[in-house]
Parts: structure tokens; C-alpha cells; sequence
């Protein structure tokens, strides 16, 4: 474990030393005899004495028994008494030693790892060495129930190895003390980790241990080979008990190296294992997509097994197994939430909401009435041939037979419908009939059609003919005829569920089983005489599945050794583990079918030929709830935006059968430009599937991107490439990754273009200063012609059909202007009055005697408050033919420079104007956007770039008079008003200022991309424009329109009138959305599947400037099935390296890249701490109709 390569260590040096202290820890169960410091002696004698403890007690026990003094089971309660008495003083004593102990500061070494380890013992009896023997528990709930389990361990196994008992069993002296010797180390083995100090277990399931479960794993075993023992004692007369009993004496010494090589599962991945076997090859179910629904589904199965035991008739026992194996499995969950919602909508009596995403997916009433149709069906048919058949042996010549030929031919078809699906037949040959050079949608939908018809037959035949063909051989079986064992419960119960919970796998064993009752019809054959249809079934199930098992599992370990051969680099370092393997290959084949046995990962050591059997563990590998955990990132958008279309895509390929039989445990992999899709099948039953589909990053490393290049490699082969021959074979065999079909989705193509010559040139740069005035003019005029609240005074407006007063603040009679820093000299009793609320508030028409004409109106002077105020009182709380004096005119310059307080008194009026058109005041801008920041002399000369007819033009197409008839009139009349014209002019041009800043030369490409991410330069308008919010993110909108427009100007050409520059900036608005990556608003104008997207960048490496498009369109994404046993002996590996070996160094091994293994795609896939997806899905339910 040294080092591959000079640069690739398997284990660095700190991890070697930790892991040479660490195991021979896990060895003897907590001991910690090799340490890194000198320890006094007193720290290993009392270890030694605490793990002996249990063997006194026991020894004491055996003595007295031996002598005759007393009884077996007196023996056994004295040495449990002894050990809990032992074990609750062990407990106490650590508790006593942590509640007395103080915190004591250290001073900091520069190895923070190694004072981890460090303590200072003082004496034999001391705190700190109490402490470090017996760090006790973290519940007080689990201090007596760990001391109570180690008494009653150690009475049972003192029961257990008592030399008498073994001698009746194997009747050897010699063997009767090395059973007892090894059998006791055993004992104290499981002692000591239990009260004394608890081992980290190579056997590691969840990352960590809350509720202290890992202590119980060893007692756990201890204690189901002791209860076969006792009820070898009570069951007398049972030879089988006797020889399984014989043979777990023998297993029971080497339980140490299985709990060190974690080849025996902790507590909590034994129970979920367990749970699924049973549910699956002994009550016909399915692994379930949660803990809770695998709970509930095995005990409503088991329950239904039982219960099938207790119904007298046959018939209904016919009709309970047919009717609840079908409903079970269904997806229930979707049934019960779809009746639920049906019946809340009922009660309201309106439309509720819909239903929540995953589960719904047309999932409405057609189905629950399809489905009852089925149910209905079914029990009929099952009722009558049960009825009225006869019953016999199979023959030649039986209706049970004659159906059994029925199901072989049906079963041939369908394995040829389902191979012509997918693009390689046993993943060796290419399917001639699949579509060759697939690379748009358009061309593989015209091509699919034949392969589409053909999905549609086999969906018929395998949902509507199979199970029905199936319930008919099941209904003939004699086994039915008279009353019913337990095994013909259990096997029938679950035979009649297979036929609809997984109706390929049920087809096949159907087919083996009739095959079998034909070739060998010999009623004295044990597989005939003894068992029965059912149980039968049940047998050739689990046989199947690990047949498939042992496949997968010695492809997975000759790929490990291709892998480890074909890398130049460390051949030197492989190739002595590689001819081991070859000369000890009938070992490593003990090892494979141990492996397969038990349904647990081949590990491969740091994923080098190195096998070792991993613990059983659920279909699932990891303990959390599916999509709970990811990495998340701003790549995960692409991800959600992509799953809904990838869901339906799924949904269509799975039921035509493109991606194979469909099993629990089984791994696809996507492939679409940066982007790599991990989906996994949780759970399947009649016409539906759970999966859950993962992302990994974009962001690629060399690690990565050799093996994202090596899948395309990989698809390349099987779908573009051009063949000679029909029947080609596939170049990437060996590989885990076998191709399987593409499937067209609506997602994002992500385009990169460097944009230099484009936004470094003079020209362009120099347009884009007089197209941002243009573009900033329609923004603010699309903006002020759809504020909701000025709909709202439309109609007011037009039914007063008169002309509003507006004040417009004019220029000051003194000659001299002064800046706006002038404004400083205000005192706070001015500032009292500044109010800016009503400037352009919703006043009414005034009425005047006489109708007035002119625009301008002179107001007798009046003293004002500072600048720009208005009190805040509208005009329509008075009189409609009087205005007051103190609340109307009391105002000044808006929008022009201040002017002292002392110098207030020479103003002698101030212009009142009011708009020519009483339509006007639909398009007014919001008050606080009117405000002045700039001096009279700059404004007038920005005004001169005002592009009045582009306004004109753009004030003409607008759309906000769905009132009036006449509306060119209306709007040709707004754009004649000057007063207007002139506050756009303003806010125009401020904005205008604030994005140039003071410069008001050609800007550069760096200004350009600083303003595009927010970044304004200083200028006497920046607060001003920050200020105001919504005006501000017009004002930056409007900038990143105008780069676009550049962008698209020198690609497809000028821009040759307004109306084609309108269209241009209404595509924009709509279709587009132009900003920056880092932007909330660009996630959710993924999400709400805007058809573009742009953003404007730059390249540090390369020094250019780019532009990156997002496109939305429907194209095809690769996909292709992993070898299921290559990710769970990797998954397994990864577990061991990272939470029992600590390796977490970023380039371990196990980690690198290899085109064969896929290893660094399959540990960015695990789940989160040891993986790392930047999106992980809950899980999905799809409808396989």
C-alpha cells in the first residue's frame, strides 16, 4: 500500500500509520494496542484484563458445570449475572470519570492530528485513563440495555460453548477445545466492543453513528447463532437443524476476520437487506423507493401470505392471491393520492389545485378504470379455470401444458421485441433494424416509426397477454386442488404477484418450470415428489437472479483486471496482483459465488484486483433518503430544467423496452455535450417504474473529462458511426458502459463563441453609444405604458376628456447655475420639507372658466420650500374650480439646479404646464425618476442626441388604448405633446450619463463588460440612478439589449429601419433573457424555459472576450446501461475508503480516471459526504403504459 506511481499513493503516509492502528483495533473489537506514543504498561493490562473478563466469568461457569455442581442452564445465568454485574460497573465507573473531569488547555502543536490522539495518563486508576478505556455511552438508555445484552451474551455463549455440547455434536476432543478456545476469543471479542469500547467497523453504513447502533453489530450475529443452537435443543428429531447447527460451531470462530474484512452487514443494512429479499423472491414484491414504503409493503405482503394460509376454500384462496397480487403491485401511493385529491375536489366543490409534481403525470380515472377492468377480468378467469379444469399431473398433453407452450412462444417474442429496441443486441452485436447515424430528432422520430409500431405490440403482449397467459397456468396447477401447506401460500401468493410485479422475470421462470415438468416427468424425482408449482417458481427465481448476479459480478472482476493490465503507467505494480489472481482463480471464484450468494458487492481493494465480499446492503447502497442530498451549485438548474422532458422520454423508451429489462439495482448513464445524466431504477411493478436521476458537474476536471470523452466515444461507435457489415460487433465490449438507445428531450444546447473583432471594434462601439438611447427610449416607454396603476387612471382620464396641469419645473431668471453639490448647504428644517410623493401624482383635470390653449402659464410668485418639493396633499381633496394657493404652486425648479435659500426670494414665477394631450398621462414616468441631478448646460447638450423620431415612431406602435376606437389619433396626439417629450429627454439622458459615466469617448470592451455585470462607473448621476431601484435595472437592461443588438448587427448585418430594430427588441423581451449567469434571474429564466438565453463573459487564460448562448430546443441525449455490480463494488470500495480508511485525499487512486471502470463518474455519483452530484431528484414515478 506504499504507492502505484511516484505520484498516485494508495494511502499517503499519515493514512498508513492511522489504518496499521486502526484495524488490528477493528480485529479484536476496541483493544488499542498499537498506539502512536510510548503508553504506560498499566494502559495494556488493564485492555487485556477488561477483554478477558468475560472468558473468567464464563470459565467459572463451565468449571462448575464440568464438575458436576451445576446445571447448564444454571451455568449460563451465573455467568450472565456475573457479566451484567461486571458490565454495569464498567458503565458507571466511565460515567463517574466524565462527569469529574475538567477541560484542561493544551498547548497548540503544529500536528493537530496527532493531538487528537495524544493523552496524558496519570495513574492506573485516573480520569483521563478511564476516559480513554471506557469512553462510555451517549445515552443513558443505551448504558443498561448494552449491559443487559452483555450479560445475557455471555450466559447464552457460555451455554453455547460448553465442552459437552460440542462434543455431542461433533464427538472430537481435539475439535471440542479449539471450538471452545476460538469460540470464547469470539465472545470476548463481542464483549468488549459492546460495553468496554466500540471497534470502527469496515462494515459501515451510515456515516454516522446518532443512536449507537454499531456496538449491537457483533452481539447481533453472536446471538443468531446461539438461537440456532437453542432450537436445535427444543427441536429435537431435526437433522437438518442438527447439521446447520454443526456447521455454525465451526463458522462461529471465524466471525472475527468476517467482522474485520466487513463481509457481515451492521444492524441497520442487515434489516433493509433482509426486508427486500424476502419481499422480493419469498412474497414477490419489489425494493421499494423509501425505507417507510419497503416497511409497509413487507408487512401488508407478509400479512397477505399468512392470511392466504387461513381461507378454507380453495377458490377464494385462488381469488385472494390473484386479487391482491395484482393490487399490490400497482403503484398505491399514486392511487390513494389521486382518489384523495378527487375527493377534496368533491367536497369543495370547485377545482382544487393540482396535484403534486411526479406522482400525477396522467395519472387520472382511465387508469383506476383500467386497472379495474384488469382486476375484474383476471378474478374471472382465475375462478373459472380453477373451477371448472380438471386437475392433473402435466403431461404432453394437459391444458397446463398446452398453455405452458402458449407462454414459450410468447416469451421468444418478446425477447425479440425488446432486443430490436435498442442499438446492440447482448450489448455485443448492433441491431440492424435500429435507426444507423442518428444525430438530430427530426431524422431518428422518421426513422423510430417502425421500431415505435413494434414497441406498441410488445406493450400489449407483455401487459395484457403474458399475465393473463400466466394466471391460466397458474389456475390449472393441481397443487390448488386440495387443502394448502404453508408453501403453497407462500409460493403461490407469491407466484400470482410476479405476474404482474415483474411480468418478464415471471414469464421466464414460468417457461423453465413447464420446460423442466416436460423433460423430467418422473414422479420420483425430488423435484417433482417434494415440491410443488409454487415453490418451484420461487426456487427458479432466486436462481435466476443470482445467475445474473454472477455474470455481471465476473464481467465487473475481468474488467478490474483488463483495467489494472492496460494501464502502462503501473503495469509494474499490477502485474504481480494480476497473475495472483490467475493462479488463485479458483479462490476468487469461491469469492465471486460467496459474493453472489449473499447479494453483496465484490469489492475491489482501492479498486485493484484485489477482491474482497462486501456486506449485504439494500438496492439502494445508501442509507439516506433518495434525493435528499446534493451538492448544489449554479449548474444544478440545467438539471431541473432538463428532468421533466427527460421523465417523458424515459416513460416512452421504458415501455417500448429501448432500455432493457428493467430491474431494481439498475444504472444508466446519459450523455448530452458537457452534461452526464445518472438515472437509477428504484423500484418497478405493473406499468410503472421509480427512478432517480442524478447530475453531475460540468465543470470538468482531467480526471473527468478523460472519461466523459471516452462515453462519447463509446456512443459515438453505436450511434453515428457508419457500418459495412449488418451485424457489426460492438468496439466497446469491455467497457461498463454498454450503449442502449437516444432519447430526444427539450433542453438548453450550450454555445461559447469568442467574440473578438466583434467587441473590440471602433465602429461597433461607436453605434452602440446612439442605439443604447434608442433602446433605453423604448424600454421606458414599454415600461410606462403597461404600470398596472396607471391602467387604472386611464379610464378616469379619457371620460374627463380635458387637458391635466403638470408642473414643470423651468429655468431659474438668475443667469447663474450651480451644481447639485450646492444642495449640501441645505439645513434639516428644508429637508423637513422635501417631498417627493405626489410630484406626478394622479391629480384631476382642472376646470377653468375658460378652456386654455397655450402650454405654458405664468403663476403669480410665490415662496417656496427647497427644490424639487410638493407638499403632500392632492389637489382633488378640494374644490373642483378652486386650487389652494399653499398646496398647488408650492413648488419650484424641478429637475434644475438648486439655488440658495438666501436667493429664493429673487425667483419672481414658475411655469405651470400641463400635458397637450389628456391621454398623456398614461405614459407620465413614476415621480421620483423626474428628479434633477445634472447640470442645465450638460443636459442641453445630451438633449441634441435625443432621437425624436425613433420616440415618435415607437410612441406610435405602442398598445395601451384597448378602450378607445380611434387610437392612431390618440397616439399620434401624445406624440405631438413637447411636455412629455421633454421629462423622456430627461430620464433618457440621466440614465444615458450613468452608464458612461464622465467619459464621453468611444467606450472600451473592459467599460462595456463592467456595466454589463453592474458594475457603473462614477459620475454625478451614479446615486441618483442607484437609488431607483426599478429605473436602475431598466437603465442596465437596456445596456445588455444593446450589446446583444451589436453582437447580432456584425453577425447578420445592419439593422435597416425602426420597424425591423422594434421586432428585433421585442424578440428580446420575450424570447431572450441577456444578463449574467451569476444572476437569480437567469436560474429562473432556465426553469421557466425562456427559448434563449445570453450572457457576456471573459477568459483570463486566452484573454478574449466571450459570449455564451443558451438554446432551447429538443435534441437527442445518449444513453446507456452500467454494469450494475462494477457501481455497487465501487460504491462498496468508496465506503470503505472513506469512512473506514479516512482516505479523503483528492488523488487517491481509486479516484483517477480509467476509461474502462469509469471510476471517477461512478464516485461523483455516489451520494453526498462520499459522492458529489450537483442534483439528485426525488424519486420519480413513471407510468409505463
Amino acid at each position: 500500500m506504499r504507492r502505484m506511481s511516484p505520484d498516485v499513493p494508495l494511502l499517503n503516509d499519515y493514512k498508513q500509520d492511522f489504518f496499521l492502528k486502526r484495524f488490528p483495533q477493528t480485529v479484536l473489537g476496541g483493544p488499542r494496542f498499537k498506539l502512536g506514543y510510548c503508553a504506560p504498561p498499566y494502559i495494556y493490562v488493564n485492555q487485556t484484563v477488561l477483554f478477558l473478563m468475560p472468558w473468567v466469568w464464563g470459565g467459572l461457569g463451565t468449571l462448575l458445570y464440568q464438575l458436576g455442581i451445576l446445571e447448564d442452564y444454571y451455568t449460563a445465568a451465573l455467568s450472565g449475572g456475573l457479566m451484567l454485574f461486571a458490565a454495569i460497573i464498567i458503565q458507571f465507573t466511565s460515567l463517574y470519570a466524565r462527569n469529574k473531569s475538567v477541560t484542561v488547555e493544551r498547548m497548540l502543536t503544529t500536528d493537530i492530528l496527532a493531538e487528537e490522539d495524544e493523552h496524558d495518563f496519570t495513574s492506573c486508576a485516573g480520569t483521563e485513563t478511564i476516559r480513554f478505556l471506557i469512553p462510555g455511552k451517549k445515552y443513558i438508555a443505551n448504558t443498561v440495555l448494552h449491559s443487559f445484552l452483555a450479560g445475557l451474551m455471555c450466559g447464552l455463549g457460555t451455554w453455547y460453548l460448553l465442552p459437552n455440547r460440542i462434543s455431542l455434536l461433533y464427538g472430537s476432543t481435539g475439535g471440542t477445545v479449539l471450538l471452545f478456545v476460538f469460540g470464547w476469543m469470539t465472545l470476548c471479542i463481542g464483549e468488549y466492543s459492546l460495553i468496554v469500547n466500540t471497534a470502527a467497523e469496515t462494515a459501515t453504513f451510515q456515516t454516522q453513528d446518532t443512536y449507537e447502533i454499531t456496538p449491537l453489530m457483533r452481539p447481533l450475529y453472536i446471538f443468531l447463532f446461539v438461537s440456532v443452537d437453542l432450537a436445535h435443543r427444543f427441536l429435537v428429531n431435526i437433522p437438518a437443524l442438527e447439521q446447520v447447527n454443526q456447521i455454525l460451531h465451526i463458522l462461529f470462530i471465524f466471525l472475527p476476520f468476517l467482522w474485520a474484512l466487513g463481509t457481515l452487514p451492521p444492524p441497520d443494512s442487515l434489516f433493509l437487506w433482509a426486508m427486500e429479499q424476502v419481499l422480493e423472491f419469498g412474497l414477490g414484491g419489489s425494493s421499494m423507493s423509501t425505507h417507510l414504503r419497503l416497511l409497509i409493503m413487507f408487512i401488508i405482503s407478509a400479512g397477505t401470505a399468512v392470511t392466504s394460509y387461513f381461507i378454507p376454500s380453495t377458490v377464494g384462496v385462488v381469488l385472494f392471491m390473484t386479487g391482491l397480487g395484482f393490487l399490490l403491485s400497482l403503484n398505491l401511493s399514486d392511487t390513494c393520492l389521486v382518489f384523495k385529491h378527487s375527493v377534496t375536489r368533491h367536497r369543495v366543490g370547485t377545482k382544487s389545485k393540482a396535484l403534486p409534481s411526479g406522482s400525477e403525470k396522467q395519472f387520472t380515472w382511465k387508469e383506476c378504470l383500467f386497472y379495474i377492468i384488469i382486476l375484474v377480468l383476471a378474478l374471472i378467469e382465475t375462478s373459472l379455470l380453477h373451477h371448472y379444469a380438471r386437475f392433473s399431473q402435466i403431461s404432453k398433453n394437459s391444458p397446463q401444458a398446452v398453455v405452458g407452450y402458449v407462454l414459450m412462444i410468447l416469451l421468444i417474442i418478446l425477447w425479440i421485441l425488446r432486443e430490436i429496441q435498442s442499438v446492440c443486441i447482448f450489448g455485443i452485436f448492433r441491431n440492424p433494424f435500429y435507426p444507423k447515424d442518428v444525430q438530430t430528432v427530426t431524422l431518428f422520430l422518421e426513422k423510430r416509426t417502425r421500431l415505435v409500431k413494434i414497441g406498441v405490440v410488445r406493450r400489449i403482449l407483455l401487459n395484457l397477454v403474458s399475465p393473463f397467459a400466466m394466471i391460466a397456468f397458474l389456475s390449472l396447477d393441481s397443487s390448488l386442488q386440495g387443502l394448502h401447506s404453508v408453501s403453497v401460500s407462500i409460493g403461490f401468493t407469491r407466484a400470482f404477484r410476479m405476474v404482474w410485479q415483474h411480468t418478464e422475470n415471471a414469464l421466464l421462470e414460468t417457461v423453465i418450470v413447464s420446460v423442466v415438468h416436460l423433460l423430467i416427468s418422473s414422479t420420483d424425482v425430488w423435484w417433482n415428489r417434494s415440491v410443488d408449482t409454487g415453490i418451484r417458481l420461487l426456487l427458479v427465481g432466486i436462481m435466476r437472479d443470482r445467475l445474473i448476479q454472477f455474470i455481471s459480478k465476473l464481467q465487473f472482476a475481468v474488467t478490474v483486471l483488463l483495467a489494472s493490465w492496460t494501464e502502462k503507467k503501473r503495469r509494474k505494480s499490477t502485474t504481480t496482483l494480476c497473475i495472483l489472481n490467475i493462479v488463485f482463480s479458483p479462490f476468487v471464484l469461491v469469492f465471486l459465488i460467496f459474493s453472489t450468494l449473499l447479494s453483496s458487492p465484490l469489492l475491489p481493494l482501492f479498486t485493484l484486483p484485489l477482491f474482497l465480499v462486501g456486506f449485504p446492503r439494500p438496492v439502494q447502497i445508501w442509507p439516506g433518503a433518495v434525493g435528499t442530498t446534493a451538492c448544489v451549485c449554479a449548474d444544478t438548474v440545467y438539471y431541473e430544467q432538463m428532468v421533466p422532458g427527460l421523465t417523458t422520454a424515459l416513460q416512452a423508451a421504458m415501455a417500448a423496452g429501448s432500455l432493457g429489462l428493467l430491474l431494481p439495482g439498475s444504472h444508466y448513464l446519459g450523455r448530452f455535450q458537457d452534461r452526464l445524466i445518472w438515472i437509477m431504477i428504484l423500484e418497478c411493478g405493473y406499468t410503472y417504474c421509480c427512478i432517480n436521476i442524478k447530475g453531475l458537474e460540468l465543470q470538468e476536471t482531467s480526471c473527468h473529462t478523460a472519461e466523459a470523452q471516452r462515453v462519447d466515444e463509446v456512443f459515438l461507435s453505436a450511434f453515428e458511426q457508419e457500418y459495412s457489415r449488418v451485424c457489426s460487433i460492438n468496439e466497446h465490449f469491455g467497457n461498463v458502459l454498454t450503449p442502449y438507445t437516444v432519447l430526444p428531450v427539450k433542453l438548453y444546447s450550450d454555445a461559447r463563441n469568442v467574440l473578438s473583432g466583434i467587441i473590440d471594434s471602433h465602429d461597433n462601439l461607436k453605434e452602440f453609444k446612439g442605439d443604447l438611447i434608442k433602446v433605453l427610449v423604448w424600454l421606458l416607454l414599454q415600461y410606462c405604458s403597461r404600470r398596472p396603476h396607471v391602467q387604472e387612471v386611464v379610464h378616469k382620464t379619457e371620460s374627463k376628456g380635458q387637458a391635466s396641469l403638470i408642473i414643470l419645473p423651468a429655468l431659474n431668471t438668475s443667469p447663474q447655475t450651480q451644481s447639485p453639490e450646492d444642495s449640501d448647504s441645505l439645513n434639516s428644517e428644508i429637508l423637513n420639507d422635501w417631498s417627493d410623493d405626489n410630484v406626478f401624482g394622479d391629480e384631476p383635470t382642472i376646470r377653468k372658466g375658460k378652456e386654455e390653449k397655450d402650454q405654458l402659464k405664468v403663476v403669480p410668485g410665490v415662496n417656496f420650500p427647497i427644490p424639487g418639493s410638493v407638499e403632500s396633499q392632492d389637489v382633488g381633496e378640494h374644490s373642483e374650480g378652486t386650487v389652494p394657493e399653499n398646496s398647488l404652486y408650492k413648488s419650484v425648479i424641478l429637475g434644475y439646479p438648486v439655488v440658495d435659500k438666501g436667493k429664493q426670494k429673487d425667483v419672481a414665477y414658475i411655469p405651470l404646464v400641463e400635458f397637450s394631450c389628456s391621454h398623456s398621462h398614461l405614459l407620465r414616468l413614476p415621480e421620483e425618476w423626474t428628479s434633477s441631478c445634472l447640470p442645465n448646460s450638460k443636459m442641453r447638450e445630451m438633449s441634441s442626441l435625443f432621437p425624436e423620431e425613433w420616440y415618435q415612431f415607437v410612441l406610435r406602435q405602442l398598445e395601451c388604448f384597448h378602450s378607445e376606437e380611434n387610437v392612431s389619433s390618440v397616439l399620434e396626439e401624445i406624440a405631438k405633446d413637447r411636455v412629455l417629450k421633454d421629462f423622456y429627454v430627461h430620464a433618457v439622458m440621466t440614465c444615458y450619463f450613468s452608464l458612461f459615466g464622465v467619459d464621453s469617448m468611444v467606450p472600451s470592451p473592459g467599460h462595456i463588460l463592467r456595466v454589463y455585470s453592474g458594475v457603473l462607473p462614477w459620475s454625478l448621476a451614479l446615486d441618483w440612478l442607484t437609488e431607483k431601484p426599478e429605473l436602475f435595472q431598466l437603465a442596465l437592461k437596456a445596456f445588455r439589449y444593446t450589446l446583444k443588438l451589436m453582437i447580432d448587427k456584425a453577425s447578420l448585418g445592419p439593422v435597416k429601419d425602426f420597424k425591423e430594430l422594434t421586432n428585433c427588441l421585442e424578440e428580446y423581451e420575450t424570447d431572450w433573457y441577456i444578463g449574467l449567469v451569476s444572476d437569480e434571474k437567469w436560474k429562473e429564466a432556465i426553469l421557466q424555459e425562456k427559448p434563449y438565453l445570453f450572457s457576456l463573459g471573459y477568459d483570463p487564460n486566452m484573454g478574449v472576450y466571450t459570449g455564451r448562448v443558451l438554446t432551447l430546443q429538443e435534441l437527442l441525449i445518449q444513453v446507456g446501461k452500467l454494469n450494475a455490480e462494477a457501481v455497487k463494488g465501487q460504491w462498496a470500495n468508496l465506503s470503505w475508503e472513506l469512512l473506514y480508511a479516512t482516505n479523503d485525499d483528492e488523488e487517491r487512486y481509486s479516484i483517477q480516471a480509467h476509461p474502462l471502470l469509469l471510476r471517477n463518474l461512478t464516485v461523483q455519483a455516489a451520494d453526498p459526504p462520499l459522492g458529489y452530484p450537483i442534483y439528485s431528484s426525488k424519486p420519480l414515478h413513471i407510468h409505463l403504459y
